[in-house]
């Protein structure tokens, strides 16, 4: 006998995917871009077009995220049972993966500008540089009320908050540019963006990585859960016990449970798969809401395939 509860539907992805502001997000993004753009060609600043690009990179990474919402807002199907909300952990790990190649990209060409630095209109570059902040700090206030919600908004804001940095290294190299004359300010800054970044974003990528490996929750202790279901009265084993996420707030747990043979002949089962539920539900820093037991009488083992501990 199993059991599942449904009382929360499979719309967790939908509730939280922000399109608004990931929309507001990129249409900002896009017109850095430009201005940055034009300021290089402009002034000639080698260091705002690399932001620029760095920018565009950003930009398409916002555009992944808007996609990903606008998939887990898609409802469930007999085909696509949890609807599209992976879609969420497959944006946000190839905007960790983006973000990883382009602080790594900022370190190898920091330290090839510390060895050949390149002329720089300071001043200009100033200028657009500070308009690219306005438009990062802007992008970060839309972003910033749903940034925990799940992996697709954490990963946007981390795109957003990557500019900034790029706007703030521009703005800082320009000015110590522009009063010492020392050209190599601008390698540094931009070395000290990518160590700033790449932690965070390392982080990200593991634990999105974890998610689609089908790895166990975070903070959810499958031993613990085993110990709980197993003080529940009348149960006498545990086998087959998983637990995986499918998206941000979305863990689901299955199992095997054992119980007495009378479970099944004086009616306790229903209520015996109640505290299950409650058990898992309630009981841990990690609130399983969808799980689904198997119940079995003791000699039901024997005849399963592939049964593991």
């Amino acid at each position: 006998m199993s059991g599942h509860d449904h009382s929360h539907g499979h719309a967790h992805g939908a509730a939280a995917s922000h399109q608004g502001r990931l929309s507001v997000a990129l249409g900002i993004t896009l017109l850095v871009f430009v201005f940055q753009l034009v300021g290089a060609w402009l002034t000639g600043s080698l260091a705002l077009l690399f932001d620029s690009a760095h920018v565009l990179t950003d930009a398409s990474g916002l555009a992944m995220a808007l996609l990903a919402a606008r998939l887990t807002s898609r409802p469930a199907s007999d085909r696509r049972t949890w609807g599209f909300a992976r879609a969420e952990v497959l944006a946000a790990t190839a905007q960790a993966a983006v973000l990883l190649a382009v602080g790594l990209v900022v370190l190898v060409e920091g330290i090839q500008r510390l060895i050949s630095p390149s002329p720089i209109a300071s001043t200009e570059m100033a200028v657009f540089g500070g308009i690219g902040l306005a438009g990062n700090v802007i992008s970060l206030l839309v972003l910033a009320g749903g940034r925990g919600r799940n992996f697709n908004m954490r990963a946007a804001f981390l795109e957003v908050v990557n500019d900034a940095l790029g706007s703030v290294a521009v703005i800082i190299a320009a000015v110590v540019i522009g009063v010492t004359g020392w050209l190599q300010a601008d390698a540094v800054v931009a070395m000290l963006i990518g160590v700033l970044i790449l932690p965070r974003t390392f982080k990200l990528l593991l634990e999105t990585i974890g998610v689609l490996l089908e790895s166990t929750p975070a903070g959810l202790d499958l031993a613990s859960v085993r110990q709980h279901i197993l003080e529940v009265p009348h149960v006498l084993a545990v086998h087959d016990l998983h637990a995986t996420q499918i998206a941000s707030g979305l863990p689901v747990l299955t199992a095997h449970v054992v119980v007495d043979d009378g479970c099944f002949h004086d009616g306790h089962s229903p209520q015996l798969l109640d505290q299950l539920q409650q058990c898992v539900a309630g009981h841990f820093d990690v609130s399983i809401e969808h799980s689904t037991f198997q119940l079995e009488p003791a000699g039901h083992t024997a005849h399963e395939h592939g049964v593991h501990s």
